[in-house]
């Protein structure tokens, strides 16, 4: 952490329907390991960094989009290719809505139980 930082990123924990499917699909699509996994709450991390998934009852996930509602936060993961990621994503559960803000230059995907990722290109060069 830097003299100047009052806080480092440590964990972000999301709300869910299914702690143990979250961090199921999450670990698999970061290859992190899965040290905590329980019905009430899960986690995935790097060693570094964590995810966190507790149980809430009746969650229901964002819609995306949403006119209604703003966007609350979403994960933005960089992947050398967007589109074996977006394969592999698939493979692991995600879904892909059909509303593509970026264009070609990155890909939405909605994880399991619905919530927003963005599978987004390395940048390479100078």
């Amino acid at each position: 952490m830097s003299p100047d930082a009052v806080a480092s990123l440590y964990m972000v924990n999301l709300d869910c329907a299914d702690p143990g499917m979250m961090a199921r699909f999450y670990s698999a699509l970061l290859d992190w390991e899965m040290p905590y996994c329980e019905d009430e709450y899960s986690m995935v991390s790097d060693g570094k960094t964590s995810i966190g998934f507790g149980r809430v009852e009746g969650y229901r996930p964002p819609k995306w989009p949403d006119d209604e509602h703003a966007k609350q936060y979403h994960l933005d993961f960089r992947v050398t290719d967007v589109a074996k990621a977006q394969a592999r994503a698939r493979e692991l559960g995600a879904s892909l809505p059909q509303f593509q803000p970026g264009g070609d230059r990155w890909r939405v995907m909605l994880d399991p139980e619905g919530r927003p990722f963005c599978l987004v290109p390395e940048v390479t060069g100078s």
